[in-house]
């Protein structure tokens, strides 16, 4: 398993906020959901969007965008078009006053706007929950990247524009992995560009020693790995694995191994159904005990006060 897989494979899209408009000018929708990812894949037409206090990024048919929260931006036909439609958390559509419009503006299934037959489509995926996981990947990304149509090549759009409108068992699965897979996709032409200054994480998964060492430790966290089995594994040395981990990464293997562990384990203490026990077992530690000590160590808490701290929340 790769960084980039690694980092997804936690928290995935589940039960995520999927949805095409169609759009006719003028239009402006002022976005403030709190969401931590969003991306925003333009079909037909234009777009601009305007994060607050940011300069206009303009869209154009074929382009995709990640917007990262919780700060608020603007998606509109122009910079200057003032917002009519407000996104509030949990998708909420009023006004600008308050007035809800949700219903005024369904157009069919997952299909909002102000014209049937209007001129731009966009379509919009939803990360709605931050995992501790996912934390890490949203720390290395700018507020908001665009991948112009020009710099990858993906079937991904096209696929996820004929799926999000149909309504048929089990398509919320369904539009979850396609945002998924559009994700990666486009996260994998950003990082590939020499000015998207890619995390030490992602760089080093192409050294041929580092990258092999990250991949065991993200495949197999739950192995007892040390620095000697893990050099063995990857066919050099102690010092040399050691020195050059700590030189790409900026720390020891197993530093860098109980914080992916840690990270696992706060994701997995999400699911309603998870005991301390099966997680310690699933991230490598030998009793709940062991996980609950290494956990308030590094977080300051228990596992049990950090579930119901993501419960409350």
């Amino acid at each position: 398993m790769d960084a980039l897989a690694g980092l997804l494979d936690g928290p995935r899209a589940q039960g995520a906020f999927l949805l095409r408009s169609l759009l006719a000018p003028p239009w402006s929708m002022r976005i403030q959901d709190e969401a931590p990812l969003t991306l925003v894949s333009m079909v037909r037409g234009g777009a601009y969007i305007v994060p607050d206090g940011g300069r206009p990024v303009e869209l154009e048919p074929g382009d995709v965008a990640i917007v990262r929260g919780p700060d608020s931006y603007l998606v509109a036909d122009r910079p200057d078009t003032p917002p009519q439609i407000v996104i509030h958390p949990g998708q909420r559509c009023t006004t600008p006053e308050g007035v809800d419009v949700a219903e005024l503006m369904h157009l069919g299934v997952r299909t909002f706007g102000n014209d049937p037959d209007g001129g731009t489509i966009l379509l919009t995926g939803t990360y709605n929950m931050e995992g501790e996981i996912s934390g890490r990947l949203l720390a290395a990304l700018p507020m908001l990247v665009v991948v112009r149509a020009t710099e990858w090549n993906s079937p991904i759009v096209p696929l996820l524009a004929d799926e999000i409108v149909k309504d048929e068992p089990g398509q919320e699965a369904v539009l979850d992995r396609l945002l998924d897979l559009l994700l990666i996709a486009v996260l994998r032409a950003w990082f590939a560009r020499p000015e998207a200054e890619a995390p030490a994480w992602y760089r080093a998964n192409s050294d041929p020693v580092v990258g092999r060492a990250l991949r065991m430790l993200h495949g197999d966290p739950a192995h007892q790995w040390t620095v000697a089995n893990l050099a063995r594994a990857v066919g050099v040395s102690r010092a040399a694995l050691a020195r050059r981990f700590a030189d790409l990464l900026g720390e020891p293997p197993m530093t860098y191994l109980t914080t992916w562990r840690l990270s696992l384990a706060a994701d997995l203490l999400r699911e309603p159904e998870a005991t301390i026990g099966s997680v310690a077992q699933q991230v490598g530690y030998g009793s709940p005990f062991a996980l609950s000590t290494a956990f308030k160590r590094v977080r300051g808490m228990s596992p049990k006060e950090f579930r119901a701290q993501v419960v409350r929340a």
